[in-house]
């Protein structure tokens, strides 16, 4: 069974938790990219109501918003599209939420 993960309870006292929010979603990505989790599971463990709220209100970082908020959007290419273009379209989608965290953890490392 896979783990639920609890963005407030990984991000309490954390002095940069958009960094740590950025690092963990590069490590769901890669898991989804790799074919270590599907898109059902990557959505149960991390990209979940109670993370997209909390990255909302809490975490002051518009790029976390918009990674958490692209979620939705890879399932449904599958059932709008042929399978090739889906395909084509999740993997810019992936590719677009990496390069947000990314930019994040950039901005974190300027502010510091």
């Amino acid at each position: 069974m896979l783990t639920f993960i609890d963005l407030a309870s990984i991000t309490a006292g954390q002095q940069e938790p958009a960094a740590l929010f950025a690092v963990t979603s590069l490590g769901i990505i890669d898991s989804l990219v790799a074919g270590s989790l599907n898109p059902t599971e990557v959505v149960h463990v991390f990209f979940h109501g109670k993370n997209i709220r909390f990255a909302k209100s809490k975490l002051g970082d518009e790029r976390a918003v918009e990674v958490m908020g692209r979620r939705p959007q890879l399932a449904d290419l599958f059932d709008a599209m042929p399978v090739e273009e889906a395909l084509r379209e999740s993997q810019q989608e992936l590719q677009a939420m990496k390069s947000l965290c990314y930019e994040s953890l950039e901005a974190e490392r300027a502010a510091a």
